[in-house]
């Protein structure tokens, strides 16, 4: 089957939890015997065409360029890719997020089967103004009218579409690769940090993430841990001006940039603690890949989050700091159970497994071709 992944920003990369996902199933999909191939959205300016590395791990890249920045560049590029895999005689076209959805209805066009994964709603989040939010709910419509199969990641967002559309989509959730546990050592170097020494957070530093809470949590907490906060840096942005400035007022707190590879690993792997108090979440595969290493982990109490960590983590109301205070003070001095570890790692293992959903997708991929054959048919 030829295969074309289209609406994450870039493969590889772990800019967010999409970008993780697409390269994710996209490396099992390849695994399986399929041809894949991720149409990265280049930034403006880049030349379209293959990448200098035009394979990552078997999977194609292929750049689709843009001369539009933000949203109307996310909506052009989905364009854009689509036609492209349309050209390139893809078997089935898989959209990803709810702006890019919007291309849904060119790939129907075409005849050419769109499975489209809704990976959370995006309108929700405290980034986007009016006008983004109104695209974003058009993507969003066009997946549920236009999509041959629909896919979302949670219960939640399945009884939402089946509210909202009539349509009960599919519910496939994220994965995790199997983990790689390090002792502390390129972070003890670089920031002389050790195992157990610190509190984690890994995200991206965007409002709806709820950093800024988080540090006037931490702030207030009588520890010597450290914060350790794991998200992209973007010069210029407000908001992360905003939590540098936070940051800098508290020497125990660290703000690290992005992080991949044997430094992400070692991270999760030696943290006393994991602390997501976002607002709104799909479902968050730094959370799973927390779980996945065992490490205990506070969490907003989301629908999404309640569903991805079940009974393997300890909640507190999104938004209320000291509720989230209380959490970390309470954790930190509670001895964790080693039972308990081996229960966060074995869940996340049966119930989360990248291998498992890659089959379940292509599953999904035969429907869509047969939908889109008898719709042809029916047109014929």
């Amino acid at each position: 089957m030829k295969i074309a992944m289209i609406g994450h920003k870039r493969v590889p990369s772990r800019e967010g939890g999409v970008e993780v996902a697409v390269e994710e199933l996209s490396a099992r999909l390849t695994g399986l015997g399929h041809d894949v191939t991720c149409y990265n959205r280049a930034a403006p300016g880049t030349p379209a065409g293959r990448c200098g590395a035009h394979t990552h791990r078997g999977i194609r890249i292929w750049n689709v360029g843009t001369v539009l920045p933000g949203g109307p560049g996310v909506l052009a590029g989905a364009a854009r890719a689509v036609l492209r895999a349309i050209r390139d005689g893809c078997d089935v076209i898989h959209l990803h997020a709810e702006g890019p959805a919007c291309a849904a209805l060119l790939a129907r066009l075409a005849g050419v089967p769109a499975v489209v994964t809704i990976h959370g709603l995006d309108w929700k989040r405290e980034k986007w103004g009016r006008l983004a939010s109104f695209f974003l709910r058009v993507g969003e419509k066009s997946a549920a009218l236009h999509a041959d199969e629909l896919i979302v990641l949670t219960a939640g967002a399945q009884r939402y579409f089946q509210k909202r559309y009539g349509r009960c989509p599919h519910c496939v959730p994220n994965g995790v690769a199997r983990p790689l546990w390090h002792e502390p050592d390129e972070i003890t170097r670089r920031w002389g940090l050790k195992k157990d020494g610190y509190i984690l957070f890994l995200a991206r530093i965007v409002p709806e993430k709820g950093l800024h809470e988080l540090i006037d949590a931490f702030s207030g907490l009588n520890t010597e841990k450290r914060l350790i906060l794991a998200g992209r840096i973007v010069p210029g942005d407000a908001y992360t001006s905003r939590i540098c400035a936070m940051a800098a007022r508290d020497s125990r707190i660290l703000m690290t940039d992005a992080v991949t590879g044997r430094t992400l690993s070692e991270l999760l792997s030696g943290c006393c603690l994991y602390v997501l108090p976002s607002h709104v979440e799909g479902m968050s595969i730094s959370l799973l890949e927390a779980l996945s290493m065992g490490a205990r982990c506070l969490v907003s109490a989301t629908e999404e989050n309640m569903e991805t960590a079940g009974r393997h983590a300890v909640y507190f109301r999104p938004g209320d700091v000291q509720a989230l205070r209380a959490g970390m003070a309470a954790l930190l001095h509670t001895p964790d159970r080693e039972e308990d570890r081996l229960a966060r790692i074995r869940f996340v293992r049966e119930n989360r497994n990248w291998d498992d959903i890659a089959r379940q997708t292509l599953e999904i991929y035969e429907s869509a071709i047969r939908r889109a054959r008898a719709r042809t048919g029916r047109r014929n």
